[in-house]
């Protein structure tokens, strides 16, 4: 290796756009008569790696002239700390990724960063940090994905928020940490631990966690990929998997006398809830998610029998797109809501799903009253579409109304979905084929089953009666008795 000792680093240089923002930050040093430039995105980082060159060369270190750098630095290089690894793999996710997704990433790795920081002095508050992380796995990224242009360089944070980024840009663990035998572990466990919790330290719902779970393996799997790991340290710690159910709380769904109770109630909470009754009757006669009944058009009704066909004629809708409403920091359009394809189905992927008679009467009466001139079968009084903050009071207000005491007290129908859980319950429960129920309602056939095989009543009656008569005195058969040989 050949070396020399003639080292002079020269001062940080802020490098610009043609719009004069400082982009980046520019160490320049010589070795010997090689002038070498190493760039960084933040001062901070720059000044650092120019302390230790200096360091190395005031200590008379010798520097290698084929990487311009001090002998030591060929040892081993170090990663990078957690905050780096956590954005870019924010940013490797972000441009495929789902609003709702998007959010559930940014919560996992805030919850994480909360126990991945060190002991260095100034670190901001629990709630600064986790505003901070959130803007860095949310705006920043909007911002990483939205630019064409390469020099514009990492994102500036807002003010409100600046110290503490600055902060955990330096300050939260060095991925390496992971790899020590004795660190390693306690850092994952932490984490997981981390992920039992809510924000109030009480214990988190199961399926939050292991949702929560799966987002810090994968973010493991990619820091294997880009050889900053070589194993996840995640799977070496032995920490108990919460127990979770997929299956619906028989308690939450009404019946048929219940849920036209609920709508009629609904309807008599003034113009809002006249323009929300069939709002809800999607939910609980077509089974629509709230995204789906809210990105209802008008063409998506392809057939909306008229009275002359008779008032038990079928209709039919057929669906195409939703419109959650993760918020405005998740999307990246600068609306709260985003159009796009049904919940799990690929693009363009269409679902048919029958329309109850009665709830042809319902649209037919709606669009009477409200007729569409934006294509949206349900909207706000000025023309906007419906927020969940507008229709869950109404829908709180009906449900006092509609139902007892004793039932206004349980579980029943605590949220909408639950119409949408009535509605498949009922479809399973009429006896139609779980296929064609899970076509209509947008699930597999093993995912349907799974979840509402608490709510599939009668058929333990039916068991319970072969039962008894198989157990009558003479029904009795014994089993065959099979000879030694």
């Amino acid at each position: 290796m050949e070396t020399s000792y003639d080292v002079r680093v020269h001062a940080i240089e802020p490098r610009t756009n043609a719009k004069g923002k400082v982009t980046s930050y520019r160490v320049s040093w010589f070795v010997g008569n090689d002038n070498w430039k190493e760039p960084f995105k933040h001062f901070a980082q720059a000044d650092a790696f120019r302390s230790e060159l200096l360091t190395a060369a005031r200590k008379g270190e010798a520097f290698d002239v084929v990487t311009g750098r001090p002998i030591s630095h060929a040892q081993k290089e170090p990663g990078p700390n957690w905050y780096t690894l956590a954005t870019r793999y924010v940013d490797s996710k972000w441009p495929g990724a789902s609003p709702n997704h998007r959010r559930g990433i940014s919560e996992s790795i805030t919850d994480a960063t909360e126990v991945l920081t060190t002991n260095a002095p100034g670190a901001p508050k629990r709630e600064h940090l986790r505003d901070a992380m959130r803007w860095a796995t949310s705006i920043r990224a909007q911002i990483v994905a939205d630019d064409d242009d390469s020099d514009i360089g990492e994102p500036q944070p807002p003010d409100d928020v600046a110290s503490a980024v600055r902060w955990l840009q330096r300050n939260t663990v060095s991925m390496d940490a992971f790899a020590d035998l004795k660190a390693g572990p306690k850092l994952a466990r932490a984490v997981l631990e981390r992920l039992n919790r809510r924000q109030d330290r009480k214990p988190a719902k199961a399926s939050t966690v292991l949702r929560k779970r799966a987002v810090l393996n994968n973010l493991m799997a990619y820091a294997i990929e880009t050889g900053i790991l070589t194993t996840n340290p995640l799977k070496a710690v032995d920490v108990k998997r919460p127990k979770h159910s997929d299956e619906v709380d028989v308690r939450t769904v009404v019946n048929t006398d219940q849920a036209a109770r609920l709508l009629a109630e609904v309807a008599k909470l003034g113009e809002m809830g006249a323009r929300l009754e069939a709002f809800f009757g999607c939910m609980y006669y077509a089974a629509l998610r709230p995204e789906e009944a809210i990105g209802l058009l008008r063409k998506d009704l392809i057939h909306l029998p008229q009275p002359d066909e008779g008032e038990e004629a079928w209709g039919e809708m057929l669906l195409s797109e939703a419109e959650p409403a993760p918020g405005r920091r998740w999307t990246g359009t600068g609306s709260s809501r985003e159009r796009r394809e049904l919940k799990h189905r690929a693009p363009d992927t269409t679902r048919p799903v029958p329309i109850h008679p009665d709830l042809v009467r319902l649209l037919r009466r709606h669009l009477a009253a409200f007729p569409t001139a934006t294509g949206y079968v349900f909207r706000g009084p000025r023309g906007g579409r419906i927020a969940d903050s507008t229709y869950l009071p109404y829908f709180k207000k009906a449900r006092t109304a509609a139902f007892t005491p004793a039932e206004a007290a349980s579980p029943l129908a605590e949220t909408p979905y639950a119409l949408r859980h009535a509605a498949v319950s009922t479809w399973l429960n009429s006896g139609v084929d779980p296929a064609q129920v899970a076509a209509w309602a947008g699930h597999s056939v093993a995912v349907l089953m799974r979840i509402y095989v608490k709510c599939i009543s009668g058929h333990d009656a039916e068991a319970k009666r072969r039962i008894l008569a198989a157990t009558k005195p003479g029904q009795r058969h014994s089993a065959p008795v099979t000879k030694a040989s």
